[in-house]
């Protein structure tokens, strides 16, 4: 799309939150960016069929044979191929390196199945995150959409929404409440935001 920040959807899984930015886009609500390439360190990730069915290009480097050093180097390549101007994490569960996250600095943004500083950091991905929710015994968990600095889900909050704990839940239901009742709520909206300020910007600078 002209007039619109060229994005990178990165996966490791199914690709929810994948498809709820590409109905998004479907729907008018992310007229700002253009989702043109989705990247998965899992070759076998469904995300990656949801990217083709919409036609963005899909590529795939299989970390358990390349290594992360590898997968980084590729992806890094991929993403200025295709002249990338914001990335999103949407389930992608490699530890992106400080250079990395430093060269993108302000760039990429990551959704969070809870309310972040809770339940955040290293070793709290998918469904562990849910487990500790009600191992902790909390009454309102939630999602949050941060923007990723080198410190595992620390960087700045951009959007949270809070989601209540059903006393009968599982860490499987209540990761689909969070997911239907926030991160597929907020990324969208994040990601459109993001996209507009970084076109303005953009406009900006130019002669």
């Amino acid at each position: 799309m002209l007039n619109s920040a060229r994005v990178a959807v990165l996966v490791s899984g199914s690709g929810t939150n994948l498809q709820a930015l590409l109905d998004a886009q479907q729907a008018g609500q992310l007229a700002s960016g253009d989702i043109c390439l989705v990247v998965s360190d899992r070759p076998d990730a469904y995300a990656l069929e949801r990217a083709r069915q919409h036609g963005a290009e899909a590529l795939a480097f299989d970390r358990a044979k390349l290594g992360t050093a590898r997968v980084e180097a590729e992806l890094m390549n991929a993403l200025q191929a295709h002249r990338i101007d914001l990335i999103v994490l949407a389930g992608f569960l490699m530890i992106l390196s400080p250079a990395f996250t430093a060269m993108y600095a302000g760039r990429i943004v990551n959704v969070h199945p809870s309310l972040l500083p809770a339940f955040g950091g290293k070793g709290y991905y998918g469904l562990k995150v849910h487990e500790a929710v009600l191992a902790r015994g909390v009454k309102v968990t939630g999602a949050t959409v941060h923007l990723v600095t080198e410190e595992p889900d620390g960087g700045p909050i951009l959007l949270q929404k809070a989601v209540r704990v059903h006393r009968r839940d599982t860490p499987e239901s209540l990761q689909q409440r969070v997911m239907r009742e926030a991160e597929w709520q907020l990324l969208p909206r994040a990601v459109e935001q993001l996209c507009r300020s970084l076109m303005k910007e953009k406009k900006h600078v130019k002669p």
